[in-house]
């Protein structure tokens, strides 16, 4: 039954906390009111709904609870959009005796960093019961004390507060003693035992009492403790303590066992009834173990540690008895000094990094709590940044800071910023904290690749190789990643009638240039281009750079020569020089051009080959051929010369020219001395031609002479070897390498075997000399070596019994020097 009791009662404040729920919305102030000890999970109040958000929107927009507290007491249902308990929550813990309990945090929606205030205030329900310090009192009172006397009880201590709190105090009924409950100043009741009838300790010398303390709840909960009263003799004169209030002023953190005053009643009895003993009286369970009296001296010292933080003021009633059981009560009032002990706490709500670097000003890059402990100006703080960074700090609701860009970043110039967040208290002396950020920068495609020259120019050398790398060039983009990659193009354009694409390409990835046609440098002497970087992000930026190729010339072209001309019908030019011309006499001038350029166009002229050594000279550089002397009667009519012209290149390229000179001094005089020249010349060729056949022929009588001899020479040797060898057994084994038949003899001729080709004209005879083979030979080596001896000694080395060769060396001989008589 007390259990439904209490759950009807949570529905009940379940049901008030609905009815108190509101939202200030023009302060951004959310409050809530909840009844304490729910149960986890407990509905607090529609956050949603007082966000202005959908239940869904919680989740997306990652809206949470922020609080500098070190327990969060809440949490958010992001499936239906309510402020929930996180656990149990007991007001007395939280906020002890205060008539009001509030527990501020803060709801930020993350996407937008807005902040809300929300206040949930604690109701109080009678979850505590009136308890006394002792279960079991003892007063003493004399037998003569008259009625009407008051004696103090001890008081009961409820922690709740409001109607939950202690509201009453009873009495047993007896037939001596009454109850008298009074009120402080605070509103605080304390009961008072009044004696009604006259005691008589020889009648009852003790009285057994019980006094029951209750509160105003529903249910009303109480709490009882045994009044045992003992009559005594008489003791007519209770302590009186010098004051009635005591103060004392104590700093936190003073250690354990501090002196903090002395207390003092004094008693004008004598005797144990004038020995006062010292006592706290409705002390709560946590004072009694901060604090400590001696009952003797009165000394009021620490036994537990003071924080200014946890609580800054103290109340203690203490009591002085005698011995005779007479009670007097005085209050001491304990304040806390707060002390700069507590550093500020900085703590990052939220973080938002990395941020791009074309962030505007005013982007928010962290929330902050700031937070001190300390009260006063001990708990001012004042929070700042390195003043030469982009960034400052923006004053939020309550203690919380925005960390906000204040310029344009550039991450080409700082990606990572390591930002000190330095936050200061005003104590003495002050203590501050530091906090560290790392904020990355992002990068976005704010730069175009660069290149290292304004311009380039390359050299290369014509006739290069196809596909060979003939210069590169390097473009750098301070951006990163991708926005940094570059690649390599170049601009498409015509060139003397084709895509400049196929004269040159580039590597996309290095930019290296290759050449993919073998330049000439006699067909231009230069190369424009232009080469574009690009790099890859989104969108692309690019630069372009002009390069000029040189291309350096090369010995590649050989002199032209351009005069004389020669004749296309396969007849020689003539020049014509007089007899009477003097040493240094112009005849002509040799005229060449080269196609190259610089010193390979450099030509220089000389004689190569003269019919008369001496009678000519050419001028190494100009060409002209002059006359070396004066002609003499002896000199030929018809000169030849040989003109070599050479440039001066490495290596050298050269072109020669024939040039005849005919010496007369007319057209008509040469023609007919040639003629008559010719008729001699012809005259003594024929009988040239004449004898070379008479000798020929007779050479080649005397060839076949000498092959018969030789022939008739081995078949007597053969047919006598026969006759000889009939009736021996050795004759079967004579090697047939020692017969000549006709097809040695064959292969003889075809050894020495020529061609003689001859007319009239001994100009065009024509003799052709083959290489003997040696491989056919007529004897092999080895048929003049015997196994055997066939006939006499003198036979067997048959090389030094063979006819000598003379008459074909002769043969020879003449083939020779008939060669040497035909040759001009």
């Amino acid at each position: 039954m007390a259990a439904f009791q209490r759950r009807r009662d949570y529905a009940g404040q379940i049901l008030l906390c609905f009815l108190l729920g509101m939202w200030d919305s023009g302060a951004t102030q959310i409050r809530y009111s909840v009844p304490e000890e729910m149960e986890k999970g407990s509905f607090v109040g529609d956050i949603a709904k007082d966000l202005g958000l959908q239940s869904w929107e919680l989740s997306e927009r990652r809206v949470r609870i922020v609080s500098r507290g070190k327990k969060q007491h809440f949490s958010l249902n992001v499936r239906s959009g309510s402020l929930v308990t996180a656990d149990r929550i007991d007001r007395e813990e939280l906020c002890a005796q205060k008539a009001q309990c509030r527990l501020n945090f803060n709801v930020l929606v993350e996407d937008n960093v807005k902040l809300f205030a929300v206040e949930v205030e604690i109701t109080d329900i009678n979850d505590n019961v009136p308890k006394f310090q002792v279960e079991q009192v003892g007063v003493k009172i004399t037998e003569t004390a008259a009625p009407g006397m008051r004696f103090p009880l001890p008081e009961a201590f409820d922690p709740d507060v409001g109607v939950n709190s202690l509201q009453d105090y009873k009495l047993s009924s007896n037939h001596h003693f009454s109850l008298l409950v009074q009120s402080r100043g605070d509103g605080a009741k304390y009961p008072q035992l009044v004696l009604e009838r006259a005691l008589d300790r020889e009648e009852e010398p003790v009285h057994h009492l019980i006094l029951t303390a209750s509160d105003g709840g529903d249910p009303v909960r109480s709490g009882s403790a045994q009044v045992r009263v003992v009559v005594l003799d008489v003791n007519d004169n209770p302590p009186v303590f010098t004051q009635l209030i005591y103060s004392v002023n104590v700093p936190e953190n003073v250690p354990k066992g501090t002196l903090l005053l002395t207390v003092n009643a004094t008693d004008p009895d004598e005797g144990v009834n004038g020995d006062v003993a010292y006592s706290f009286r409705r002390q709560s369970e946590k004072n009694l173990q901060i604090f400590q009296v001696n009952s003797r001296s009165g000394e009021i010292t620490t036994s537990g540690d003071l924080d200014y933080e946890k609580s800054n003021f103290y109340e203690i009633e203490i009591q002085a008895e005698d011995g005779g059981a007479f009670l007097a009560s005085a209050k001491v009032l304990v304040t806390i000094l707060d002390l700069n002990d507590n550093s500020p706490e900085v703590t990052v709500t939220s973080l938002f990094s990395p941020v791009t670097e074309d962030s505007p000003p005013g982007t928010v890059i962290a929330l902050l709590n700031v937070h001190d402990q300390d009260s006063g100006e001990n708990g001012l703080v004042t929070c700042s940044i390195s003043e030469n960074l982009p960034f400052k700090l923006d004053k939020s609701i309550d203690s919380y800071h925005r960390l906000v860009t204040d310029r344009t970043l550039d991450r080409e110039k700082i990606s990572v910023y390591n930002i000190t967040v330095t936050a200061i208290d005003q104590g003495s002396p002050p203590l501050s904290t530091d906090i560290y950020i790392s904020l990355q920068v992002a990068d976005i495609n704010d730069n175009p690749p660069i290149f290292g020259q304004a311009s380039y120019t390359a050299y290369i050398k014509e006739n290069n190789v196809r596909g060979a790398s003939i210069y590169s060039v390097t473009a750098c983009d301070p951006d990163s990643e991708e926005n940094s990659r570059v690649t390599y193009s170049i601009e498409e354009d015509i060139f003397q009638g084709a895509p400049l694409s196929s004269y040159i390409s580039i590597n996309s990835e290095n930019g290296i240039l290759y050449s993919l046609q073998s330049l000439d440098y006699e067909q231009f002497r230069d190369l424009q281009l232009q080469v574009t970087a690009r790099d890859s992000g989104n969108p692309p930026l690019s630069s372009n750079v002009s390069l000029t190729l040189f291309i350096l010339d090369q010995n590649d072209n050989a002199p032209e020569i351009l005069y004389p001309v020669i004749p296309t019908d396969g007849s020689t030019g003539m020049e014509l020089a007089p007899r009477s011309a003097e040493p240094g006499y112009l005849v002509t001038k040799v005229v060449a051009v080269d196609k190259d350029s610089g010193q390979n166009a450099w030509l220089s002229y000389r004689l190569l080959k003269v019919t008369e050594p001496g009678l000519f000279s050419v001028d190494l550089h100009t060409g002209e051929i002059r006359t070396a002397r004066a002609f003499m009667d002896k000199d030929a009519l018809k000169q030849s010369l040989v003109v070599v012209v050479s440039d001066k290149g490495e290596p050298p390229l050269s072109s020669t020219i024939s040039v005849t000179v005919a010496v007369a001094d007319s057209i008509p005089e040469i023609l007919s001395d040639l003629s008559s020249q010719e008729a001699s010349s012809h005259l003594k060729d024929s009988s040239l031609t004449l004898y070379l056949v008479i000798a020929v022929a007779s050479v080649s009588c005397l060839f076949f002479a000498f092959i018969i001899v030789l022939l008739a020479l081995r078949i007597w040797r053969w047919r006598t070897s026969q006759l000889l060898g009939s009736g021996s057994n050795h004759l079967g084994v004579v090697p047939a390498s020692h017969f000549l038949g006709i097809d040695g003899v064959q292969a003889f001729l075809q050894t020495y075997s020529h061609e003689v080709s001859l007319t009239t004209d001994s100009r065009k005879s024509h003799l052709i000399f083959p290489q003997p083979n040696y491989a056919d030979t007529l004897l092999s080596q080895h048929s003049c070596e015997k196994t055997e001896p066939l006939l006499v000694a003198e036979d067997s080395k048959c090389s030094t019994r063979d006819p000598p060769l003379v008459p074909v060396s002769l043969y020879f001989f003449f083939l020779t020097l008939l060669s040497k008589i035909h040759s001009p």
